[in-house]
């Protein structure tokens, strides 16, 4: 079966369909929705697999409907611009002939330019920061029977943040949150599955940032769901090494939450630039979440 990894990057690998359609298969879940990283990372990969020589520089990409993980997805691809400098694709991914997911992907030559970026932000490195699993040990007792295996179970990503999730913590904090990621094995040396990682781990626990200020022990329940999802990649990425992903949330309002982060290799290179709005309601703890928006 391989591991977490293995699997994950299975998911990634698409099965052609026809030219510009493609079917991605589903990470096991119990959960009732589908990952939205899992979904935005399968749609860049089917855009990739109709471009040749240009690396995806952004992606901007609106969650429709939740997606059932028990239904393949169907990605299909338009072409709409191929340029000397930059390319453009629209993705849409179906389940069931309807959409569940929308983007516009972008590709970019290579070539030389003007150069800057901000400081890394200096904070606790990887090793000094609890795993995902030391984390929900320490309040095992407190997490609902049935996810228990799924809290401890391996992951693809290897994610060890300086705030634990609202599953761990009902502490409010309104400061940054340094995470660091990387893969958790090896990856192919392929640039296209690296930016497909790295896209589907920007979705990992990064609307969690937008409730964050707002938590309180007792409080009611919270429905979270991610709106739109974008990403900029100024730099060329590797996830199988540590990568900071410096995570904060500037504004909530009208029910809606927003979500900024930037991606550091550790030696302070500036890699990508993330973005996320998001739903967020108190709702009774007692209903049963809906996948409508």
């Amino acid at each position: 079966m391989g591991t977490a990894l293995d699997q994950l990057l299975d998911v990634l690998d698409l099965e052609r369909i026809d030219a510009d359609i493609f079917r991605g298969s589903n990470e096991a879940s119990d959960w009732a929705r589908l990952f939205g990283g899992q979904v935005a990372a399968q749609a860049l990969a089917a855009a990739q697999r109709t471009v040749d020589g240009y690396p995806v520089h952004s992606l901007h990409g609106y969650f429709l409907r939740g997606g059932n993980p028990s239904v393949p997805v169907v990605y299909t691809v338009d072409r709409i611009r191929d340029g000397a400098s930059f390319t453009t694709r629209r993705v849409v991914a179906l389940q069931d002939g309807k959409a569940i997911f929308n983007t516009s992907i972008s590709f970019h030559r290579v070539e030389a330019g003007f150069d800057h970026q901000a400081q890394m932000p200096d904070v606790p490195g990887p090793e000094e920061l609890p795993t995902w699993e030391e984390r929900a040990r320490a309040v095992i007792d407190d997490i609902p029977e049935e996810r228990r295996d799924w809290m401890l179970q391996e992951r693809a990503i290897d994610i060890r943040s300086a705030l634990p999730h609202g599953m761990f913590s009902s502490e409010p904090s309104t400061e940054p949150n340094p995470v660091w990621l990387r893969a958790n094995g090896d990856v192919p040396d392929d640039p296209d599955v690296h930016a497909q990682l790295l896209t589907y781990a920007s979705d990992i626990a990064f609307v969690d940032n937008m409730h964050r200020p707002h938590r309180r022990a007792g409080s009611p329940g919270v429905m979270l769901a991610s709106l739109d999802h974008a990403v900029w990649f100024h730099r060329p990425v590797r996830v199988d090494d540590w990568l900071l992903y410096h995570q904060h949330s500037p504004s909530a309002a009208g029910a809606r939450g927003f979500a900024l982060g930037a991606v550091y290799d550790r030696s302070g290179v500036h890699l990508a630039s993330v973005a996320q709005e998001g739903v967020m309601r108190e709702i009774d703890p007692n209903l049963v979440r809906s996948g409508e928006r």
